[in-house]
This record gives structure tokens, sequence and C-alpha cells, in this order.
């Protein structure tokens, strides 16, 4: 695939996602490339000062220089609705190794909105400024405090209050997921609210939602203006996809992994995390990503169908290695 036209520089973000993408993704998809910065899941602050292990838990890269293991950045996101306690946390944070704080106002689930945490906040922008201000006055001046909202809680109608609130507590970034917490993850995503918000802010704009191929992130460009973009399923879908929008920006060739590169993926991700889980939970992990991998590659489904009754490690294991062989077997044959 080759650009002849080449549209910008664009900058690729790992989205944060709950029970999900963990520090081993984080280092998985910083190896395969096209990342430029990574989001941890949120660490949930109420009243109280969390202790390093807390931070730790998510976010193991805060004690090693805040990057993964091949050196590329990472961001500790907080989520809470207390300024004080959120700026404390900020602190405490920045003290132990973070070099950035991502604050959420977009988490859209319900245990998180009963909690005064995520999306809820959006319903007072007021409460988006005060968070987003203590946070950066607490914290040193070269550490960047980012933000992530949605368009608006039970609508879109205060996307631009929540964004200017957020711009004018002192975000220095500000991502946007281009739905309210009532959409949810239907389609579509309303990436124009983005482009009104990208031509009123002054600070850089992430636009976040739906952008699945690159045909999809084209669209989006053309669509919100945005120079820098936030992938969460959409990756899990295509773990190269970050390539594949560089190598068009740059003008390189570049051909997209197939199903033979994602299984080998798979196998290190297994060979990696199956130690971390109990016995009881063998292959979940693999079996999650599955889900967003056939969006992308049918095989994927095949797949899942093979070991999603699996339990023992003996029969998963000469699973992969069955579906391995196959593929090594179709390569060679064609």
């Amino acid at each position: 695939m080759t650009s002849k036209t080449p549209v910008l520089q664009a900058k690729i973000y790992q989205a944060p996602m709950e029970g999900v993408i963990d520090h081993h993704v984080r280092a998985l998809l910083s190896v395969i490339g096209g990342i430029d910065i990574c989001v941890t899941e949120f660490v949930r602050v109420t009243d109280t000062r969390l202790p390093l292990r807390v931070f730790t838990r998510l976010c193991p890269e805060i004690i090693e220089g805040a990057k993964t293991p091949n050196g590329t950045p990472v961001r500790l996101q907080l989520l809470g609705g207390n300024p004080n306690a959120m700026a404390v946390n900020a602190v405490k944070a920045v003290e132990v190794g973070a070099e950035a704080i991502d604050l959420n106002f977009g988490c859209p689930a319900k245990s998180v909105n009963n909690s005064d945490g995520g999306a809820c906040l959006l319903q007072s922008p007021h409460r988006v400024e005060a968070i987003v201000g203590a946070v950066r006055r607490a914290v040193p001046e070269n550490i960047l405090v980012t933000a992530k909202i949605r368009l608006g809680f039970n609508d879109r109608s205060t996307y631009l209050d929540n964004a200017l609130a957020a711009a004018a507590g002192g975000a220095n970034e500000l991502a946007v997921h281009a739905r309210s917490k009532v959409d949810g993850y239907k389609p579509p995503a309303y990436w124009e609210f983005i482009g009104e918000i990208n031509q009123q802010l002054d600070i850089p704009v992430v636009a976040n939602g739906d952008i699945w191929t690159l045909k999809e992130f084209q669209r989006c460009y053309e669509v919100t203006g945005c120079e820098s973009f936030m992938f969460g399923r959409s990756l899990l879908a295509r773990p190269d996809l970050g390539r594949q929008i560089k190598a068009y920006c740059s003008g390189d060739d570049y051909s997209p992994m197939d199903w033979p590169q994602i299984i080998e993926i798979l196998w290190g991700y297994y060979q990696t995390t199956r130690e971390v889980y109990p016995t009881k939970y063998l292959g979940n992990r693999i079996k999650q990503w599955l889900a967003y991998l056939k969006l992308a590659f049918p095989e994927a489904q095949l797949f899942f169908e093979k070991i999603k009754r699996l339990r023992e490690a003996e029969a998963f294991e000469a699973a992969f290695l069955a579906e391995r062989r196959s593929q090594t077997t179709e390569i060679r044959a064609a």
C-alpha cells in the first residue's frame, strides 16, 4: 500500500480500555509499532491518597520511566469527581514516576457513573474545569495534564461546553470520543462535533471513535482536521492499524498483517501471560482478544470456536500449535 499524497504526520494514541488493554497488551502493541502514546486503564480516586501498589498494579511502567519496554511513553489515567483528591493523587503519581496525567471524563459504565466518575461529570462542565484545574495547579509545569471526554451525557448538546471547560482548566490536550454517554458505542461516531471542537480550542484535540480502517482514518481527518487520533477497539481488531496510518502519511509501502502473523502474536501473548492469571481463567484473555480480531479477520472466529471450551493448558496449547501449523502449511502451498 503506497500513499501518493501523504496528508500529515499523524500522532497515534492507544486508548485506555478497562479490563482489556493492560501493560502486557501495551507492550505488545508498542512492539508492533505505529503508536506514539499509550494510556493506562483508569486508577479510581476517592477521598484518600493512594499507595504506590495501586498505581503500579495498573501501570507497572511508572517505575520504569513511564514507558513500555520498547520506549513508548505511557500516560497514567485517573478517574474521580473530587478535585482535591484528584490533585493529591496526581502529585503522588508524579512523585513515583508518572510523566503525564490523563483525566477520565468519558467512561460510560453505570458503576463508574454512579460513583461520581467518568462521563457523569459531563453534566456539569464547571466540575470538569475544576478537576482539570486542580490537577494542573498541583503538578509541575513540565508534567502534561490531558483529558478525555465524550460529547455529553444524556445527549450531545454540551459537547463544546465541556471541551472549553477542560481547556479553561489548563488541559494540555483533549481527546474526544465522538459519542455521548447515552450513545454508548453504537454507530455512528459524530466526528463533525470533534471538528467544531478542534476549531474552537487552541490545544491539540485527539479524535476518537469508529476509526476502524485506513479509509475511515482518512475520512476522520477530513471531517475533524485533527492531527492526533486515538484507537481502542479498532487497534485490537487490527493491531498494526497505527503502522498502516503511519505508512500512508509518509508515503511508504506497507502490507497489513495477515492471519498467520496475527496467530503468532497471539501465541506470544499467551506465552507471556499464561502464568499471570489463575488456571481456571486459562486462555480468557486470548478469547477476549479474538472477539475483536474477528471484526477484521474471519479466521479469528473459526479459531475461537476451536478453543472456546478449552480449559486445560495441554489442550489449549495443542489447538494453538495446530492452528500455527495449518497457517504455515497454507503459506507453503500458496
